[in-house]
């Protein structure tokens, strides 16, 4: 089995990425990390109001910088200039929107933002980040997919593919920084108790932002290339495959 980098608390980066910087489960993560308040974590989003906000109930010395996941054209020079200021020790891809199902069939536009957001934007950052880990010669990259990955479903499924889109692009980027020094992380949550499914019935094997957070520090303390949140969601992802297409059709959610 390979073997890939551990993080431990005595060599947490001294420099913190975070796209996607209003993101919950995104500062989750940041919370659970055993880092010193000395640490610069950078909250990379559209809103820097809101960013400043929520930087002020981090322990951390907090920056925000705008980015945008759409402006495909801006990400290489966006990421040139955060590695200009210095190394980056870990970078958290955590942008993304859900949007309904039925709300992308009225208006399939808003289908291709979320594409976007979701997919596009994060392969265009992440290669240019990928590019500068490289170079580093070390660094770990923590990806958030979705247990939707496995098997889009009907009442999600622009949001389903956008997540194994953006599942096997980290897979494969994962193989691609083999032997680099740099470690890619894949994090597959369930339903995400949170702000962004506000308002929706949690979902069998739901979970909560600090659940994920949590299990997302200990990955990285661990040399596990994938992280399923809950755990059990691995076993229930294999059944989810072989459920017949006729059956599957059926499920409302």
């Amino acid at each position: 089995m390979t073997k890939h980098p551990k993080m431990t608390a005595s060599d947490l980066p001294g420099r913190i990425l975070l796209l996607g910087g209003t993101s919950e489960i995104g500062r989750a993560i940041l919370r659970s990390l055993d880092a010193p308040p000395d640490t610069e974590v950078i909250l990379a989003g559209r809103d820097e109001r809101r960013m400043a906000e929520l930087g002020e109930t981090l322990p951390f010395r907090v920056q925000t910088v705008r980015y945008d996941g759409t402006a495909l054209d801006t990400h290489q020079h966006f990421v040139d200039e955060i590695f200009a200021a210095g190394p980056v020790g870990l970078v958290i891809s955590a942008a993304g929107i859900l949007t309904p199902q039925e709300v992308l069939d009225r208006d399939p536009a808003q289908a291709g933002l979320l594409v976007q957001t979701n997919l596009t934007g994060q392969v265009t950052t992440l290669l240019a980040v990928a590019g500068h880990l490289r170079a580093q010669g070390s660094g770990v990259i923590v990806v958030l997919s979705s247990v939707a990955a496995v098997r889009p479903r009907k009442a999600n499924f622009v949001y389903g593919a956008t997540k194994a889109g953006l599942d096997a692009f980290a897979r494969g980027l994962a193989d691609s920084l083999h032997g680099s020094g740099v470690r890619l992380l894949l994090v597959r949550p369930g339903f995400v108790i949170g702000r962004m499914t506000a308002g929706m019935s949690p979902a069998p094997a739901a979970t909560t932002t600090a659940a994920v957070g949590a299990a997302v520090a200990a990955a990285l303390a661990s040399s596990a290339p994938v992280v399923w949140v809950p755990r059990g969601l691995a076993v229930l992802s294999t059944a989810m495959r072989l459920v017949p297409r006729p059956l599957w059709r059926r499920l409302s959610r």
